[in-house]
Order: C-alpha cells, then sequence, then structure tokens
C-alpha cells in the first residue's frame, strides 16, 4: 500500500507534525510518516533513536566533541589504579 488516509487527527497530534515539519523543514507528510515509524519501533536502529532527541538539550544542556574530551581528559586520572593500594 502506497497511500493511506488518516482521519480524526486531533490537535495535539498535528501540532506534533508541524513542529517536527518545521524543525526539520521537510513536509507534513514526511514529518507524519517519520513519527508513525518511530511510534513502530521501525527506527529505533537509526539516528533518530531517541525518542526525545534534541528537545531538552536547552534544560540539561549538550557537550560537544570538545567538551566531551576536556571532561574525558580531566577525569582520565580516576580510571588509573594505585598498585601500591592493591599489594
Amino acid at each position: 500500500m502506497n497511500q493511506l488516509t488518516l482521519r480524526g487527527l486531533d490537535k495535539e497530534l498535528e501540532g506534533c507534525i508541524r513542529q517536527l515539519a518545521e524543525h526539520e523543514h521537510i513536509s507534513m507528510n514526511k514529518a507524519a510518516l517519520k513519527l508513525m515509524r518511530r511510534g513502530s519501533a521501525l527506527d529505533r536502529a537509526g539516528p533518530d533513536s531517541n525518542m526525545i532527541g534534541d528537545r531538552l538539550d536547552d534544560f540539561i544542556g549538550s557537550w560537544n566533541a570538545a567538551d566531551a574530551a576536556d571532561f574525558d581528559n580531566a577525569v582520565a586520572v580516576f580510571g588509573e589504579i594505585d598498585p601500591e593500594q592493591w599489594q
């Protein structure tokens, strides 16, 4: 089946489709298909597998590669084992 007509979309669902379409600069049709694939777990293995996506980035923050490298360097010392302590 290449075509499907959906009726009875409530305002909340329509808003989610519109928001995704605007955010990703895609058509409402593509946004609806993307949401249906996510909801049916067909896209969980892809890059969009995170159901929250980037919606919480403003709230919790996000790191770029440089931030992650700085953190890894800062905590590297905690991965070292002092041989004298384990005798």
